[in-house]
């Protein structure tokens, strides 16, 4: 049964929704305001989100501005419900994220048909999407339509990198957008006496290039195989099209990769104010995530690129590797460490 999360102040109107909701077999969760809203959508995890737009506390365009923000409420549809109908809150909406727009006072049938469409696209779009390459091929087949689709394939290569291979390099000019159909890219900065620091390991599954290419600016970061690995060569001028035609391709894209944003700041936050032991047991666990999603359970990473991520000496990372280990918080067998206790590691204090 799907749920629906319904934020709604007047109470007739949210009841009312709760009712004809309800009759058509779905699960509802109601909320009075924005502030309830956002939190009942962390911790219910609804299907689907209908807002009302003026509301006291916090409005429909802060809620989604918020939940846009999280991980785990990113991608859920969400439907504004207003009584207003200006094209500049209609424009506002829609600029924000928001999947649909019903103004009050509505037809039941026309809601239920507007939510019942946004659960199927929705549906489609998240089994399509399955972290390999013939996902990334279904989930733009999905958003673009067949025909574009096609166009898109014929010019999409994929090519084999070998180990300590360069994607690109730090000052290269964007050309294409990239996608790991297997193995595990590092991108990495390099300070003038040539010390790396990882910004980020890239698993298959994920995209890559992508903020050159949306600021028109030169890549910051180099991009090098830290063991053999396959990527797609999306062209520039078909992600773009792809961007600027095609609202529901655009919106979901976006979103996805406004997560690797957030992480950028928490990594940096956490150079400069967490100790080493902390920074350590933090790219564990974000490489274990990221490892796990692709069914493997140790982490192989060389100790210079680990201690490149963590922004720290080599014999400083080994040090603490031992004393998690003596500590039963992973288990280490060569170059291979296995997490044995993630919750421990993540909640390490500083």
């Amino acid at each position: 049964m799907k749920k629906i999360l319904v934020i709604e102040d007047n109470l007739e109107v949210r009841e009312n929704l709760a009712e004809i909701l309800e009759l058509d077999g779905y699960n509802v969760v109601t909320a009075e305001n924005g502030k309830i809203g956002v939190q009942k959508a962390l911790t219910e995890k609804p299907d689907l989100i209908l807002c009302d737009v003026m509301m006291p506390e916090l409005d429909g365009f802060g809620v989604l501005h918020i939940l846009d923000k999280k991980p785990a409420t990113t991608n859920i549809p969400f439907l504004f419900l207003t009584a207003k109908a200006e094209k500049t809150d209609f424009r506002k909406g829609m600029n924000l994220g928001a999947d649909d727009y019903i103004t009050k006072p509505f037809d039941d049938v026309e809601l239920l048909d507007a939510i019942q469409m946004r659960l199927k696209k929705s549906e489609r779009i998240n089994s399509a999407f399955d972290g390999t390459d013939k996902g990334l091929s279904t989930f733009i087949n999905e958003a673009k339509g067949q025909e574009e689709f096609d166009k898109l394939s014929e010019s999409r290569e994929l090519k084999k990198f070998s180990k300590k291979e360069f994607i690109f390099h730090e000052g290269d000019n964007p050309k294409r957008l990239y996608f790991i159909a297997t193995g595990k890219i590092k991108t990495f900065r390099t300070n003038e006496m040539g010390k790396e620091y990882i910004t980020k390991v890239y698993v298959a599954g994920e995209f890559l290039g992508y903020n050159a290419l949306l600021t028109d600016a030169p890549y910051q970061e180099s991009a090098m195989t830290i063991e053999n690995s396959e990527v797609s060569f999306i062209p520039k001028s078909d992600f773009f099209a792809l961007l600027h035609n095609n609202r529901d391709f655009s919106a979901r894209f976006v979103k996805m990769l406004a997560n690797n944003v957030d992480e950028k700041e928490e990594q940096l936050l956490s150079l400069a104010y967490n100790s080493i032991r902390k920074r350590v047991a933090e790219a564990l666990v974000s490489l274990y995530n990221g490892y796990k999603s692709n069914d493997q359970t140790s982490i192989t990473i060389l100790r210079d690129d680990l201690a490149a991520m963590v922004g720290t000496a080599k014999e400083s990372v080994i040090r603490t590797l031992t004393d998690f280990k003596k500590e039963g918080l992973i288990e280490v067998n060569g170059g291979s460490i296995t997490i044995l206790e993630k919750d421990r590691l993540n909640d390490l204090p500083n």
